[in-house]
């Protein structure tokens, strides 16, 4: 696992001044991974000003993106509606904020309650994208294919006791799904083999970790050295969503290699769009330099996957 936090430090220092994050438009998927990168900076250097700034950008997300139940995807007009792996990977940063600092773990649990049964139809599914007030799905929007997983952990993480409910209609979707998922999408791919980690010995995490390298393998294009979009779009690459498969390959302990060979590609990489200065793109890269708290202690891993 990579802890290259002297990048991690200049390229905050070099976003705060661009006005790019955590001085940007708010955005849940990437201030989730901000706030858990704060964490693990805090961990790492032992230094209470990280948490604080952890809890500022929580309170700043909440006033912003806050709604009665749940969280608006962004701030910008086209960032409407709530995605639930969104608020999923949301609840992990609570959770590990929550690691530190308790209250956040509460809240995470109050917030799990109020949007689960807006997108979860037991025994179906989980809806993809639910309209901003969660009265109904966003329109042209169906079921999330990696959605039921992204719960099912987050849920774990935060309390199993508070949510074990909600924590068994996860686990009765993703039996049903399991056996039969396919994933061609490489940040999928990544975030499948990074929830996997967490409960390495659950058949559905066994089966679909294996699934997902031999799926990146055949997404890896080498030279230059990064994973392309899917098996029909190898030659499509962004960096964000190569980071992601970063973070899966470092909690697997794979290919640690190619994780270095992406990062050192898309160091240099432009895209000419405004993926070059989203802060998607920078505070992932982050991630990937210094995954940190994102990784399970193999201990709680193992003795999780001893929970019925």
């Amino acid at each position: 696992m990579l802890e290259q936090t002297d990048y991690v430090l200049a390229k905050l220092d070099w976003m705060r001044e661009q006005r790019i994050w955590p001085n940007g438009l708010r955005y849940l998927w990437t201030d989730a991974f901000g706030v858990v990168l704060l964490v693990s900076l805090y961990r790492k250097f032992g230094e209470a000003a990280w948490l604080d700034q952890a809890e500022a950008l929580v309170a700043d997300v909440e006033r912003v993106l806050g709604r009665p139940r749940g969280l608006r995807i962004g701030q910008a007009p086209d960032r409407d509606g709530q995605y639930f792996h969104y608020l999923a990977m949301w609840l992990f940063a609570l959770a590990r904020l929550g690691d530190h600092r308790p209250q956040y773990r509460e809240r995470g649990v109050q917030l799990a309650k109020d949007i689960h049964s807006a997108f979860v139809v037991p025994g179906v599914g989980v809806i993809w994208k639910m309209q901003e007030d969660l009265s109904g799905p966003y329109p042209g929007y169906g079921l999330g294919a990696l959605d039921a997983f992204d719960g099912y952990v987050a849920y774990r993480l935060l309390d199993e006791t508070a949510l074990a409910a909600e924590i068994g209609q996860m686990r009765e979707l993703i039996e049903r799904q399991h056996r039969s998922l396919d994933i061609d999408q490489d940040l999928g791919l990544g975030m499948m083999l990074w929830l996997a980690h967490f409960f390495p010995q659950e058949p559905w995490a066994k089966l679909q970790s294996a699934r997902s390298l031999d799926g990146l393998d055949h997404l890896w294009v080498d030279p230059p050295g990064y994973f392309g979009r899917g098996r029909r779009e190898r030659h499509v690459r962004f960096a964000f969503t190569n980071y992601g498969v970063s973070l899966g390959l470092q909690a697997a302990r794979r290919h640690l290699d190619r994780v270095e060979r992406l990062n050192a590609y898309f160091e240099a990489y432009r895209s000419d769009d405004e993926y070059d200065a989203e802060a998607i793109t920078h505070v992932m890269a982050c991630t990937s330099h210094f995954p940190g708290a994102f990784i399970a202690d193999r201990r709680a891993a193992e003795a999780g996957d001893r929970t019925p």
